[in-house]
């Protein structure tokens, strides 16, 4: 190896280097540097680094299965793994590692395994038999998760934290292994859980009584399910959103239990009443977070009477698609006016003078929605901006009466302003203009908003350098030069769509390959873009996770070949109607180790064999297909009971099968 080849811990002169420090100030040192990549540059040069590093890190992040074995080996002091995007990640893989890691695992405190439908019960076992200091695990997303899945996690007896959402075959019986097992149960999180129910909340009820969060929505549950709730006397946090079989008289059985109740969500219970929410909250001393989303029909003075008990405590209100009123709007500002967070989309009958009311009295708010509240004008943005200073998130969708003028004010007298959705505003770039004053802005939501041109992005990107988040969803007007100006000025930006923009070309997507955050990009139906810009954000974007090219015409084999050799961190792509061919898939999916969700409808000049080839190539890896239906009885049934039994969930398209000659 040669001399600049080598790791080095002494300086140019040949004295004494960093090798003479001790790990815990190298330790120190790294724990600065906040960009990853300049931790693994100390890593790669130096020895002494090195070591730190082995002894220091707590957290690690694993993308690829074939490295884990020696990762853990390496960090010893782990406390936190998150394998959620490891590829192709199953039983013996996960065994294999964790066997390996000798004891270097007993200090883990935190596993992530969410949507790592690869593993099942045995390689959980062998993680929890590694792990004695186990505190939280997360299985959610893992839809293939069951009762022995949940027998093998309840082994940690120390566990504290749960999340098994949507692991669908999760029944009583999963429950009442966790519940046995885990006494010290702190939060849990069981959403879509449906073969769940009363019988297997109850005994949780009765063996967790340390429980100070849980999510019980979506589950097939009654009001069963809240008598045994409410003898959690430590529970802070409620959440039962969708549950059609709570209703008043559940929720008047919830209230006799313990005062500790800080935030409940009873979003979507169709059931629920003003009444019934009156009774629930009825002496709450400490109720912080009340979310009666798509619920309630009207609200009645009872329910306003009883709000106003919590006018020192309730910080965050949601009462989106109520029909709501001036005085009603009004009431709750009177009532509650330590509001931080009010929700009314979706609310008919919001005008401004209820706006103006209720701000008027709410000058704390940080964040409100008024999505689709379409009666409010620039009268209401100038009562917000008035007398709520402190804003940080404020969300218009669909409110067309609004314009630069009333953007204006909110500009000037809300200099913290974090997010804005402006998404179907029609707002142009005068507004952006004003917007571009809050130089704290992260997210900036400008979707449908036809009039925006370059010259409108090119203000945002001189003063807003913080922005992570750009919608530009079917603003058409923007060019190559709009993308040239963002791609100087907002080096920080992760999610950016552009759907739709179909000026944009290759020399546009050129300049998006500088930004080295980009982590997810939707290009739909950019009609002018081809291989060589794609080639672009394969090579400069290495952050990038998901890419959306659907109905990007003349996206062909050489786009497919550069995102191959280059996009190693892909974990989702759409390529339904681009010109690739069998070849060109069959090189993507044997490439990307990391893609785990693939969506390839009408790929029209694949054959057969192109597809069957493909898949077999990534079959341990993929967790999502989206294809056409005419494909499920033509491949082979081998190759999709593969695919099934690696975790794979295949959604079938009902269209035509469409082939071309080559």
């Amino acid at each position: 190896m040669s001399r600049e080849g080598q790791k080095l811990d002494y300086d140019s002169a040949g004295g004494v280097g960093i090798g003479v420090l001790s790990l815990d100030l190298l330790g120190q040192v790294l724990d600065r540097l906040r960009d990853p990549r300049d931790r693994k540059s100390c890593r790669l040069v130096s020895r002494a680094f090195e070591r730190a590093e082995a002894a220091h890190r707590r957290a690690l992040r694993v993308l690829r299965r074939e490295p884990l074995p020696r990762l853990l080996r390496a960090f010893q002091a782990l406390e936190r793994l998150d394998l959620s995007a490891c590829a192709s990640l199953d039983d013996a893989s996960l065994a294999a590692a964790v066997a390996g890691a000798g004891c270097g695992l007993a200090g883990l405190r935190q596993v992530c395994l969410a949507r790592a439908s690869g593993v099942g019960w045995r390689g959980l076992e062998a993680l929890v038999a590694a792990c004695p200091r186990m505190e939280a695990v997360d299985l959610s997303h893992c839809v293939g998760a069951g009762d022995r899945e949940a027998a093998a996690v309840a082994a940690a007896a120390g566990l504290r934290e749960l999340k098994l959402e949507k692991c669908l075959a999760v029944t009583d019986m999963g429950l009442a292994k966790v519940a046995v097992g885990c006494p010290r149960l702190e939060k849990l999180s069981v959403k879509w859980c449906r073969e769940i129910s009363d019988i297997g909340i109850d005994l949780l009820a009765k063996k967790c009584p340390e429980l100070r969060s849980l999510d019980i929505s979506y589950l097939k549950v009654g009001n069963g399910s809240l008598r045994s709730i409410s003898t959690l006397e430590k529970l802070e946090e409620l959440a039962m959103v969708g549950c059609s079989g709570i209703d008043d008289e559940g929720l008047e059985l919830l209230s006799k239990g313990s005062d500790s109740l800080q935030s409940v969500d009873v979003s979507r219970c169709d059931h629920v009443t003003y009444q019934g929410l009156a009774s629930l909250i009825d002496g709450r001393k400490f109720l912080q977070k009340l979310h009666a989303a798509d619920c309630l029909h009207e609200i009645g003075q009872c329910f306003l009477s009883k709000l106003a008990t919590l006018k020192e405590t309730l910080t965050a209100l949601k009462l989106d698609g109520l029909e709501v009123s001036d005085s009603l709007l009004q009431a709750i500002g009177e009532g509650c006016n330590n509001l931080v967070e009010i929700g009314l989309s979706k609310c008919s009958g919001v005008t401004d003078e209820g706006i103006s009311s209720l701000v008027s009295r709410c000058s704390d708010l940080r964040t409100i929605d008024l999505t689709c509240c379409n009666l409010i004008t620039n009268n209401a943005l100038d009562s917000i901006a008035d007398n709520c200073k402190m804003l940080e998130r404020l969300r218009l969708e669909s409110c067309s009466l609004i314009n630069e003028k009333g953007l204006e004010r909110i500009a000037t007298c809300c200099p913290n302003l974090k997010e804005i959705d402006l998404t179907d505003c029609g707002v142009n770039d005068a507004a952006l203009q004003h917007l571009a004053k809050c130089s704290e802005l992260q997210i900036l939501k400008l979707g449908l908003c036809s009039s925006i041109s370059d010259k409108g992005i090119a203000f945002i990107s001189s003063n807003c350098g913080k922005l992570v988040e750009l919608d530009l969803y079917r603003c058409n007007s923007i060019t190559d030069d709009g993308l040239a100006a963002l791609a100087n000025g907002c080096k920080k930006i992760k999610l950016l769509n552009l759907c739709y923009c179909n000026k944009i070309t290759d020399s546009g997507l050129g300049h998006l390959g500088s930004l080295e955050e980009l982590t997810n990009l939707e290009l739909r139906c950019l009609v002018r873009v081809t291989g060589i810009g794609i080639s672009s954000i394969a090579v400069g974007c290495k952050s990038l996770i998901e890419l959306d090219l659907k109905r990007c015409y003349s996206v062909d084999d050489a786009a497919l070949g550069a995102l191959a050799r280059n996009a190693f961190n892909l974990r989702q792509l759409t390529i339904s109607y681009c010109q690739v061919t069998g070849l060109g898939l069959c090189h993507l999916l044997s490439s990307l180790r990391c893609l785990q969700d693939i969506k390839m409808v009408h790929l029209s000049w694949v054959s057969i064999e192109g597809f069957e080839m493909a898949l077999r190539a990534a079959c341990s890896r993929l967790k999502k297909l989206k294809m056409l239906t005419g494909l499920k009885n033509v491949l082979s049934p081998e190759l999709l009971q593969m695919l099934q039994a690696c975790g794979c969930r295949i959604r079938w398209v009902n269209k035509p099968l469409v082939y071309k000659e080559c």
